[in-house]
């Protein structure tokens, strides 16, 4: 019964944990029993471990820092004020203290500043027996996971890999190297965190060894890691495409003066890039006076380019954050962006036409020159919905040869764009159809 309380409390903490002050937090983990405290500490991403542990004695700092491995604890140092990091490297042990340190001379978006230096090794030269026992003693006493067993040579250079199940059905007599899978797929130390979760995807394993220039084996990347970096690349691509900068932390853990240094950039320049939108309709301001009924369908036809725009940019975007699409296919990829465009453009063109045609039939709404006011819109519905679609599909590759992360191509940065050209070519469109009748 005392269990079932307990297991009560950690739920009950999970659901209220982003509503209480820091204060409250390190009050309700403590009121917790050891085994639920080590499941939700274990749980809590780095940020938030850092801050409980701020608020923690000197003894139940070093009690819960040490009971973490070593990438976890770098990926906590590097939450901490840079002032505060050395203390917190002397509460690990000397060797902990060592692997973290190594850790930390890696950026945090690369394979290194991933891995983890603890995984099962055994020498080439070992029989099966010889491996299994010394494979125990390492889970034992050094490794938290084991997914795969490594190879390495005197040197560390990784000479091949086999799973727990292919060690322990193999004959006691056997050699390693006689069981050993040489090829194995392995990450490069300064491998981009994108292109790692690109490879777990194709090669479906569980960890990916990471090595140096010289083949030298240096640690793991797991699949959890990786979890955790999916999660992160696509919060960030999403806000990016939301027309913000990414943020670095939870939204409610973000500062009021944060928020809006983040937002205030992209909003200022989409504001600018309306007020050319502004500019062309100024342009155009003899047309509108002359037939109001052409500014009832303007909102209609600009925001179906931009929609197409950003349909265009969300495939393109997500294709290449998968791998799907490179830098060398942008023709490819225009060519089916302008046929599709097209066909969708028609298929909204139509639907303008028969709109307009049938609202004169039921209301008449738009008087004599109805007929000539629907192919209007709906060839312009053509052209500006494959204009946005084209325009959608470009950027992102554009972005990406100057270096810019594609996402940046976000859903409003497209439908500005479009809605400036939308303008032009809805009125250059009437001033060629409508001239002598409505213009």
């Amino acid at each position: 019964m005392a269990e079932t309380h307990t297991q009560t409390d950690l739920d009950k903490l999970r659901d209220r944990w982003g509503e209480l002050s820091v204060e409250q937090r390190i009050e309700e983990f403590r009121r917790l029993s050891t085994a639920d405290a080590q499941e939700f500490f274990s749980e809590l991403n780095a940020l938030d471990q850092a801050e409980l542990l701020q608020q923690m004695t000197q003894s139940e700092r070093r009690l819960w820092f040490r009971s973490l491995a070593p990438d976890d604890a770098a990926d906590i140092i590097q939450e901490l004020p840079e002032e505060k990091r050395k203390e917190y490297l002397d509460l690990a042990d000397a060797t902990t203290r060592s692997e973290i340190i190594a850790l930390l001379a890696y950026k945090e978006d690369v394979a290194g500043g991933l891995m983890s230096p603890r995984y099962a090794r055994v020498r080439p030269d070992m029989t099966v027996s010889e491996a299994i026992s010394y494979v125990r003693l390492q889970a034992v006493e050094h490794v938290e996971t084991i997914y795969y067993i490594y190879v390495l040579d005197s040197e560390q250079h990784l000479l091949g890999a086999l799973s727990l199940r292919e060690l322990f059905a193999a004959p006691n007599g056997k050699l390693i190297q006689e069981i050993m899978n040489t090829n194995v797929i392995t990450a490069d130390e300064q491998m981009d965190q994108e292109e790692l979760v690109r490879l777990f995807a194709q090669e479906d394993l569980l960890a990916i060894p990471v090595v140096d220039s010289e083949k030298r084996m240096k640690g793991i990347v797991t699949v959890d890691d990786i979890v955790d970096v999916v999660s992160e690349e696509a919060t960030e691509d999403i806000q990016k495409m939301g027309g913000t900068e990414a943020l670095d932390m939870p939204y409610l853990r973000s500062t009021l003066s944060e928020m809006i240094r983040k937002r205030a950039g992209w909003l200022t320049v989409l504001f600018v890039g309306e007020m050319l939108t502004a500019s062309a309709m100024a342009h155009y301001e003899g047309e509108i006076a002359k037939a109001v009924v052409l500014a009832v369908f303007l909102p209609l036809i600009i925001s179906s380019g931009g929609n197409a725009g950003s349909q265009a940019s969300t495939l393109v975007i997500r294709a290449m954050a998968l791998g799907e699409v490179k830098l060398t296919d942008w023709k490819r990829v225009v060519r089916r962006e302008i046929v599709s465009g097209l066909a969708l453009g028609l298929i909204l063109g139509v639907i303008g036409v028969l709109r307009v045609v049938l609202w004169e039939q039921l209301f008449h709404s738009y008087g004599p020159h109805a007929l000539k006011l629907g192919i209007t819109v709906g060839i312009s519905l053509v052209a500006v919905v494959m204009w946005g679609s084209l325009t959608g599909s470009f950027l992102p590759f554009v972005l990406r040869r100057l270096k810019f992360d594609p996402a940046s191509a976000s859903t409003p940065f497209v439908a500005t764009m479009v809605d400036v050209t939308g303008v032009v070519i809805y009125f250059s469109t009437a001033n060629v159809l409508l001239k002598g009748s409505l213009l």
